[in-house]
């Protein structure tokens, strides 16, 4: 497998240098996800750019990010502009020289794509949402990348089993998963014997899995439960089966640490490096 990073890269895409494709190298990393927040307002020719100087250094990108409206969103004018956005993006992925789309599900919440609501799980919202994937995923197939769709308990793709019964009722070869088991644990048994979960979560959807994201997890000492994520090395996960098992679902693939500051990046780096050794995994650039 290979290491990437989900930060250390601007919203601005016009600031993309040299210096910052060489800061992510030297401090370890040879992929990159590249969020895009407005994507039906990029063109060839600024993807094309900020492939060529991240590969100067060494670097790819490791996943495109895209803004867009929630693809479970009621209102049908509205979603069908996410659903374009989304499409669109498909092309930018290959002009950034990658082969994944990263895709969040969305939420009716209006205050955030992954915030919890009622009727987030819903068999109307999960039906809506495979709707939308069915409209995306032949631009995905056009293209030749994977749309990579995350999970977690707040969103329409609530668990594992979910994430797989989407996955197959699109019923297109583009559509994947993004691996973040971390995003699936929501009660103690899960958090504080998380290795059978790891185990169970890649049973579900090895198949499927072309990209993952590596982080930690804590149960926080309050009356009402409170899981939260954390920085690799500050919780109870167990990173050496999830990396064991992402080896063997995905060698090829990048795993990457996100939701940190940059300058928590490098430790958290080392944590995971660490974790690999104890795994027995080399890593691949």
């Amino acid at each position: 497998m290979r290491l990437g990073v989900a930060g250390m890269f601007p919203l601005d895409l016009s600031t993309v240098d040299e210096g910052v494709a060489r800061r992510i190298r030297e401090t370890g990393f040879t992929g990159v996800s590249v969020v895009i927040q407005d994507p039906l307002g990029c063109t060839e020719s600024e993807m094309v750019r900020v492939r060529e100087v991240l590969a100067g250094a060494g670097v790819r990108v490791a996943h495109a990010n895209p803004l867009y409206e929630s693809l479970v969103n009621p209102d049908d004018g509205r979603r069908r502009q996410g659903v374009r956005a989304l499409r669109y993006t498909c092309r930018l992925t290959r002009w950034l020289g990658s082969a994944i789309t990263h895709v969040r599900p969305g939420s009716l919440n209006p205050r955030g794509h992954w915030l919890p609501y009622r009727g987030n799980t819903s068999a109307e919202t999960i039906d809506r949402l495979v709707g939308s994937l069915r409209e995306v995923a032949p631009a995905a197939e056009q293209e030749g990348v994977y749309l990579a769709l995350e999970g977690g308990i707040p969103s329409p793709l609530d668990s594992p089993q979910r994430m797989r019964e989407v996955i197959e009722a699109v019923g297109s070869p583009a559509v994947r998963t993004n691996m973040d088991v971390v995003n699936f644990v929501g009660t103690l048994e899960d958090a504080y014997d998380s290795t059978p979960f790891i185990h169970r979560a890649f049973d579900i959807l090895s198949p499927y899995v072309v990209c993952g994201h590596i982080k930690d997890v804590r149960v926080e000492e309050e009356f009402i439960l409170h899981i939260n994520e954390c920085a690799p090395g500050e919780g109870i996960f167990d990173m050496e089966t999830y990396l064991q098992r992402f080896e063997a679902a995905c060698p090829d693939g990048y795993v990457l640490i996100e939701h940190l500051p940059d300058d928590r990046v490098p430790h958290a780096l080392s944590v995971v490096r660490a974790a690999a050794d104890r795994a027995g995994i080399a890593w691949k650039e």
